[in-house]
């Protein structure tokens, strides 16, 4: 649904890798290394969407790395609509629904990174969850958001380079 506002694939996996997770950031040539695609087409999006404000430039050396802007006025609405695109949201809500006692929902993987493969791995710590419920609702959140998942279950709270959806007490 995406795909048909924003009809540019190069900028829409701009957006997915820099919004996803704030903290990502990334440089020209590793973009194009990712995304299979030359450094101009990455080079003419990266140009438009710094110059709307929605990326900054951070300059080291004679290398130039590439973040969204979290003081842009439309931050935090973009990476609502990335997350909702992705299925995040819908997500989050099923397994706090009827997981039990979640203390952590932790987003791990290539999405965690901003690299859409398809895949979402997740991370669900805390006490006395519902392991039948977890079998069924991979299958379920798969079919609703059309990415496989996939979810393991830990009863210690973990502290990971991955992202905090969910911190609960």
């Amino acid at each position: 649904m995406l795909e048909s506002l924003i009809t540019s694939k190069t900028r829409l996996r701009l957006l997915i890798k820099f919004f996803v997770n704030s903290e990502t950031q990334s440089h020209l040539r590793g973009l194009a290394d990712e995304f299979g695609e030359s450094t101009n087409a990455i080079r003419k999006e990266l140009n438009n969407l710094t110059r709307a404000g929605i990326l900054v430039k951070q300059t080291d050396k004679n290398r130039i790395a590439y973040k969204a802007n979290v003081f842009h006025p439309f931050f935090s609405n973009i990476q609502e609509i990335i997350r909702k695109y992705l299925g995040l949201d819908k997500l989050l809500e099923h397994i706090l629904e009827r997981m039990g006692e979640v203390r952590q929902v932790i987003l791990v993987g290539d999405l965690s990174r901003g690299i859409d493969s398809g895949k979402i791995d997740v991370v669900v710590t805390g006490d006395n969850l519902n392991e039948s419920y977890i079998l069924n609702l991979s299958n379920k959140i798969e079919e609703l958001i059309d990415r496989k998942v996939v979810l393991t279950l830990l009863p210690e709270r973990l502290d990971s380079t991955g992202l905090v959806l969910f911190e609960g007490k």
